[in-house]
């Protein structure tokens, strides 16, 4: 049975923004994938991260160590892509309806939850960052006498939400364009700091003797979790993408921007931040710049990088629980979400002294997040074979509303990593998906229809 069908047959209990998406109805080609995670790459908020390295200008790993540890979360962030977004491209189906598959109709609702609310605080993060940026381009050209960034937020806020509803294919309207103008404004970041400062990186960044040890696997799952959230997701990005791509031709479109964009931001971020001796990106790039017309031009550029970022990452998937969760259309599912953002209190993250706050963040976020990841991946290579009765999955009464070994293997799995909050991905990732592994699934596994 065709997708095609099975969005005409299922339950009616399922948004129609939560059906298939048939193959000749997928619009987002090849550079349009690729731009939109170059575009999400560069952003404040991986600049941020590459700053949360550094405390009150010293850097508690050095230049090596910080290359190390984010070539190690980047190749695992692609093969994880890799491998999640499958299902969602074979069978157009979002995130939400491939936990079914482990979770149950129920359990899936309840276990979106893990993915939607750190979109919605991330969602709200980004947002905060480009107020800031957008209010010193205010405080820059028009003098202003007091602080608007909050005026500045709620203003972004809105912006974001009208473009998202105009739906997930909008996206590559503007990605493209964005990247490049973004890129193009880190590359400069990157070159002022390495061309003009390289003594005080040479002394804070490169000489410390850092450490391979603990805070070395701590910060590679930071930079991991950083992308944990997204790649679980995969398939609501995947089931738009066109057909008859190869995995290793899909994998390339990770690797490749996600290498470029999140590797150059982690180490702008971390030169930035021992140069300066300031966390906040947008605050140390007015410091560095140290020119009006070049401060407005890269305030305006960590601006547009924000939309980008929230468009891609933060503001689909929790829209997509919501839809699920309480059966609403996606326009007002949409706008909660927005408001929820603002409710996250995103400037309690980030303080000039120190970026410790987002990390810590990244790391309890993980502690679910790494079992959620092993659970979905043997549900569907393991117990399922790539196998899925697709109509089955859609339909409530042949499904159950709530199964009992993903529920246990997360919480074993999110106990024990909260036990080693600094390695929490991994141990999450490997407790919990032994637990699930061991515990299996029921005998009887539909495979009437394979994609």
């Amino acid at each position: 049975m065709t997708p095609q069908t099975i969005a005409q047959q299922a339950n009616q209990t399922v948004a129609d923004d939560l059906k298939p998406i048939a193959d000749n109805d997928r619009r987002v080609g090849v550079l349009a994938y690729m731009a939109m995670w170059l575009g999400d790459g560069f952003n404040i908020g991986n600049i941020t991260l590459g700053s949360s390295i550094v405390v009150a200008g010293v850097a508690t790993m050095n230049l090596l160590q910080t290359m190390v540890a984010s070539g190690i979360a980047i190749i695992i962030i692609s093969l994880i892509f890799t491998l999640n977004d499958r299902f969602g491209y074979r069978t157009g189906a979002p995130y939400v309806i491939q936990l079914r598959l482990s979770f149950g109709v129920k359990g899936a609702k309840l276990a979106s939850l893990f993915r939607g609310i750190p979109a919605i605080v991330w969602f709200g993060f980004q947002s905060w960052t480009g107020a800031l940026a957008l209010n010193q381009i205010g405080l820059t050209l028009f003098h202003l006498t007091r602080n608007h960034t909050f005026e500045c937020f709620l203003i972004l806020q809105i912006v974001q939400v009208v473009m998202a509803l105009w739906g997930f294919r909008s996206i590559k309207l503007v990605t493209g364009f964005i990247a490049a103008v973004v890129m193009v404004a880190m590359l400069g970041v990157f070159v002022i700091l390495v061309t003009q400062h390289q003594t005080v990186i040479q002394q804070r960044l490169m000489a410390p003797a850092g450490s391979w040890g603990l805070p070395f696997f701590g910060f590679i799952v930071a930079f991991l979790g950083n992308y944990t959230a997204i790649f679980e997701s995969a398939a609501d990005y995947s089931r738009e993408l066109k057909p008859n791509l190869s995995d290793q031709k899909r994998g390339l479109l990770y690797l490749v921007p996600i290498g470029l964009a999140y590797g150059m931001t982690i180490l702008t971020g971390a030169m930035l931040a021992v140069v300066t001796g300031i966390a906040s990106p947008v605050t140390a790039m007015a410091h560095l710049l140290n020119s009006s017309w070049m401060t407005v031009m890269v305030s305006f550029f960590i601006v547009l990088g924000t939309v980008t970022t929230n468009t891609v990452a933060n503001i689909m998937p929790p829209t997509y629980m919501l839809t699920s969760l309480l059966k609403m259309p996606q326009q007002l599912a949409t706008t909660i979400v927005g408001l929820l953002a603002v409710a996250t209190c995103p400037w309690l993250l980030v303080q000039d002294s120190s970026a410790q706050g987002l990390a810590v963040f990244i790391h309890l976020y993980s502690i679910f997040l790494g079992p959620m990841t092993a659970i979905i991946l043997i549900e569907y290579y393991w117990h399922r074979h790539q196998h899925i009765d697709l109509t089955a999955l859609y339909d409530d009464r042949q499904q159950p509303k709530f199964t009992w070994r993903a529920p246990l293997a997360l919480v074993v799995g999110a106990v024990s990593a909260a036990f080693l909050v600094n390695l929490s991905w991994f141990v999450g990732f490997f407790v919990g998906g032994l637990i699930y592994w061991q515990l299996g699934i029921s005998k009887t596994v539909q495979r009437d229809v394979k994609f």
